[in-house]
């Protein structure tokens, strides 16, 4: 099976930070917003999850969103996360199938850090799940802009400048 399967198959589509996705569950409860930290906006489902599928060549831009995010791995090659948390501090995450190589089939991008992802060098494709609690909402995500990040996270310059968008 190659990345096409998937992508006709789970009919996935574009997806606005790269690569392709289905949302594939939101749950019907709703948390009021008066239960909810004050950097949410509205109401939010209780979770929500899709597949997501990166090919080799393509990458998850820089963003972050404002809640916690769960992924998970499903199919192909090894999928890195490349994560900078609110102290600037980097970690790269090996999601894939090779636990032996230090590989992980879930890891959990905590809100508010900054995250990007890419397959492996080696890797064809990578199908991948993600599940956010509180439910994703357009209005909790932030692309990142190359310049404000590399002027937060200069350390980081060659990273950013690679997997930046805007």
């Amino acid at each position: 099976m190659n990345a096409q399967y998937f992508i006709d198959h789970l009919q996935l589509e574009p997806h606005p930070e790269g690569g392709f996705y289905k949302e594939t569950y939101r749950s019907s409860g709703v948390i009021q917003k008066e239960a909810l930290l004050p950097s949410f906006d509205g109401n939010r489902h209780y979770a929500t999850a899709i597949y997501f599928l990166l090919q080799k060549g393509d990458f998850s831009a820089f963003h972050r969103i404002k809640s916690d995010e769960c992924w998970h791995f499903y199919d192909g090659g090894r999928l890195n996360i490349h994560v900078i948390d609110k102290n600037g501090n980097y970690s790269c995450e090996r999601l894939g199938k090779q636990l032996d190589e230090g590989e992980t089939f879930q890891f959990v991008v905590p809100a508010g850090c900054w995250f990007a992802s890419e397959p492996a060098q080696e890797t064809a494709f990578a199908l991948v799940g993600c599940t956010v609690a509180p439910g994703f909402d357009f209005a909790d995500f932030e692309m990142g802009k190359n310049e404000e990040l590399i002027r937060n996270y200069p350390q980081h310059k060659g990273l950013l400048q690679r997997l930046c968008r805007l």
